[in-house]
């Protein structure tokens, strides 16, 4: 058997506490002050600082395994160590680059555009960042030559994506920063360059880089640029043949226009207009030459070309257009006459110009002719002018454009009778006009704003438009906003039962309705 502990004695007047009872206590007492964890370090990002710390053999082990996983990323890494050497090590890894891209055949398709497009991007920076910075002058040629390729590689591509069009893009961006820092003779021997390679410039990425050296080149260079434009411009074709016409004579017409940039830059107004006739085949646009001439202080030249017969041109349809399905087919002639106006207040003829604007405010509700015109009104003759003004946007038969009018003029009164005089035939359709409206009148007109809500939120459920599911969620809500501004009664069906119709005709629109909960 065990022996037990012998008894610790006691001193005499002294009390001997339990060890259990001290381990109570200790226990208790760290209880009441709990020690402070250790602070863990959470600087997990690569940073600087971080990266040091693991130390130069990990980095460089991260590095190597990087480069057998991702072909991209070695071709960055093999143009930096070839940045060792010298640039032309890094100009020869491109250049071995380009020459395959230029001797390229084969189609890419979707399946191999994405690690295309990744590989092109991996020799566009390394263009930028290693070449460029050694050599600016080297580095711009290379990005030269690579955007003269920029026809042959999209045009065997399928880029539906754009992903190989924006490294092009990124390319010519590239390309502008370089060439600003050129010297006047560089600039001078740039651009010839440039028109080299405008032949097979298919997508209009040289001819910007040439547009935007023209203002900084020396004067002693304009002649022998014009010169070799002139020489690279094609013969007028002839009419066999529809199809080659048409690329040769929008040919023309690019390398026509970089010649009038010169004219411009020297003031050469003759040599503009020259060249405008020989562009147009006879039929040349009078509105830039009249604004060079308005310009050069020849006024009276400047109006008998404004005032010149215009062969009609096609239409360019902007990206805005095709959102709002609108398309102002009055706008050229509105520029037109607005420049007409400004030659004749420059001749002063002022009686003239002020029925020229009168007559376009008639004709297109032009709220910026109408302000022109009120302006030069003698003094308390604008009162009555404006009463006479808004009574023929009343009165005008287009609807959508007299609405637009008190919309921007603003006449918020005005637009909600005009919203009434025409209710039950607005077509919900026309967002980019009654939406602004009902935007407009919220404040002041809640019954016209409510209908215009509601035609807006029709159209886009019953057409089914998701992409708006957002704005109806959204004018539904302002109808709720509105509904406490309506006089009892005053609109059928009143804000609940419309809002239950919509129930009723749209419930199934589950993508609308998470919308309006959100």
């Amino acid at each position: 058997m065990a022996r037990k502990a012998a008894a610790t004695p006691k001193a005499p007047g002294a009390t001997v506490k339990a060890p259990r009872k001290a381990a109570q206590t200790a226990a208790t007492a760290s209880k009441a002050a709990p020690a402070k964890p250790k602070r863990v370090s959470r600087k997990t990002t690569p940073t600087p600082e971080t990266l040091t710390e693991l130390g130069l053999k990990r980095l460089i082990g991260l590095v190597l395994a990087e480069t057998a996983r991702n072909p991209g990323f070695k071709k960055l890494v093999t143009a930096a160590v070839a940045s060792l050497q010298g640039p032309d090590a890094v100009a020869a890894l491109i250049d071995r680059r380009l020459t395959a891209l230029e001797r390229g055949q084969g189609y890419i398709d979707w399946q191999k555009q994405r690690a295309f497009a990744a590989d092109l991007d991996a020799m566009l920076t390394t263009v930028v960042n290693e070449l460029a910075t050694l050599d600016p002058g080297s580095g711009l040629e290379r990005l030269i030559r690579f955007l003269g390729g920029a026809g042959d590689v999209l045009g065997r591509s399928d880029d539906s994506s754009g992903r190989i069009h924006g490294v092009y893009e990124r390319a010519a961006d590239a390309a502008a920063t370089l060439i600003v820092d050129l010297t006047g003779p560089e600039a001078a021997a740039m651009s010839l360059r440039l028109v080299a390679r405008l032949e097979t410039d298919g997508y209009g990425l040289v001819e910007r880089l040439l547009h935007d050296l023209i203002p900084r080149l020396p004067e002693a260079t304009l002649a022998p640029l014009d010169a070799a434009l002139s020489a690279a411009t094609p013969p007028r074709p002839d009419a066999a043949g529809r199809e080659q016409d048409w690329r040769a004579e929008a040919e023309r017409s690019r390398l026509v226009r970089m010649r009038q940039a010169l004219a411009d830059r020297t003031g050469d107004v003759d040599a503009f207009i020259d060249l405008e006739t020989e562009r147009a085949s006879g039929s040349p646009n009078g509105v830039p030459i009249a604004e060079r001439l308005l310009a050069a202080g020849r006024a009276g030249e400047a109006l008998a070309w404004v005032r010149r017969p215009q062969a009609r041109s096609a239409r360019i349809v902007t990206h805005e257009d095709l959102v709002f399905g609108a398309f102002d087919t009055s706008a050229p002639e509105r520029a037109r006459a607005a420049l007409e106006v400004r030659i004749l207040d420059a001749l002063g003829e002022t009686e003239t110009a002020q029925a020229l604007r009168w007559r376009q405010f008639e004709a297109y509700l032009d709220r910026d002719m109408l302000r022109a015109y009120l302006a030069k009104l003698p003094d308390f003759e604008d009162d009555a002018a404006l009463d006479r003004a808004f009574a023929v946007v009343e009165a005008h038969p287009d609807r959508y454009r007299a609405l637009a009018f008190f919309t921007h003029w603003p006449h918020p009164a005005r637009a909600a009778r005009l919203v009434a005089a025409h209710r039950g035939s607005w077509d919900g359709g026309r967002y980019e006009i009654l939406a602004p409206a009902a935007e407009a009148l919220e404040r002041t007109e809640a019954r016209a704003a409510t209908d215009l809500y509601r035609l807006l939120i029709d159209a886009i459920l019953e057409r089914s438009r998701t992409s708006a599911y957002g704005y109806a969620a959204r004018y539904l809500t302002a109808l709720g906003h509105l509904a406490g501004h309506l006089e009892p009664g005053s609109i059928s069906p009143d804000p609940q039962e419309y809002r239950e119709g919509l129930r009723r005709r749209h419930g199934r629109k589950a993508a609308f309705w998470g919308q309006v909960r959100d």
